[in-house]
């Protein structure tokens, strides 16, 4: 059985992750890092052709994502404690106008993830969302909705169902590259994020032997 399989989204975030491991990991196999694409099915797909091709002890979603002001600065590491696909569901004019696939009965929004250890992540739900938030209503909307959350990110959901599918342990680390919030390019820590991601790769890999 190979080792952990990290799932980024860009080349970018697999470029960084790779970056932060030993190069004797890598060329064992111990670690396998791939960019399976932005979005949720994208990585749903690619997480689950590599789980189909090799046997893996778990899979890590990593990359950088909007973190709650709140709860998490520019440049954090934030750990899911669950992984919940935000928006999945459907719209009403009841409560908060929405209804998850879990209230609709047709499955589940919701993974638990397993514990990296490390005192430097942030730890708390990561959202999955289709789209980036870029509004105060809707980070408020979310911020309401799930207390717990700490960022989001557009790939988390599609990494664990795929994880799930196979029976393997998930967990989903995030780097804060701008707030969770009004849209604002100018905010953005691109660089810093991805610093801090090549930080990550180090605490995965440790955490985890």
């Amino acid at each position: 059985m190979t080792g952990i399989l990290i799932v980024t989204a860009v080349e970018a975030e697999r470029e960084a992750i790779e970056r932060g491991l030993p190069t004797s990991m890598r060329a064992a196999g111990d670690v396998v890092v791939t960019a399976g694409g932005v979005g949720a099915a994208a990585v749903a797909a690619a997480t689950a052709e590599r789980l189909a091709r090799s046997s893996f002890r778990c899979v890590v979603s990593a990359g950088i994502g909007g973190g709650f002001p709140d709860s998490a600065k520019l440049g954090d590491l934030l750990a899911a404690d669950r992984i919940i696909a935000a928006d999945l569901g459907a719209q009403t004019g009841d409560g908060d106008g929405f209804l998850s696939l879990d209230d609709l009965g047709f499955g589940t929004c919701v993974y638990q993830a397993f514990r990296i250890p490390g005192q430097v992540f942030v730890r708390g739900d990561l959202l999955t969302v289709n789209t980036a938030t870029g509004t105060a209503d809707r980070a408020d909307f979310l911020r309401a909705r799930y207390p717990a959350a700490v960022g989001e990110a557009m790939e988390g959901y599609g990494v664990a169902v795929a994880a799930g599918r196979f029976g393997v342990p998930v967990a989903e680390i995030r780097a804060v590259s701008n707030p969770v919030g009004p849209r604002d390019r100018t905010a953005w820590r691109i660089g810093e994020a991805l610093a801090a991601l090549t930080e990550a790769a180090r605490l995965i890999v440790e955490g985890l032997s």
